[in-house]
């Protein structure tokens, strides 16, 4: 047990010293008012660098990374067959996709799922 404390120690000492030793070593500073801007050829910008998204869209994106992983999740359970019972492997199967099943369906009843509003 104390072998285990003092290995976390040294970790955490470790990794202390390394996030110091990079923050004084990556210090940025922005005196100069023309490097601090941004560059467009020389000109005062005339707008804003940053275009405003759909934050709608960025949603829809996001729910469709989840299921997508969720989804690449299941093709382990294809190979998984050969190492368990068939009734297992169903149980599995079955609670894993009602799972996701009731997953869309909430993110259907909250609208999330929709264009137009």
């Amino acid at each position: 047990m104390l072998n285990l404390l003092i290995m976390a120690l040294v970790i955490v000492t470790i990794t202390a010293l390394m996030l110091i030793i990079v923050n004084l070593i990556s210090k940025k500073t922005f005196l100069d008012r023309e490097k601090a801007s941004p560059f467009e050829c020389g000109f005062d910008p005339k707008s804003s660098a940053r275009l405003p998204f759909s934050l709608h869209f960025f949603l829809i994106a996001v729910i469709f990374l989840i299921f997508d992983v969720e989804i690449t999740l299941l093709f382990p359970l294809v190979m998984s067959l050969k190492f368990s019972s068939l009734s297992n492997y169903f149980i599995v199967l079955v609670i894993f996709i009602m799972v996701l099943i009731l997953g869309l369906l909430h993110e259907w009843k909250q609208g999330a799922l929709e264009w137009t509003s």
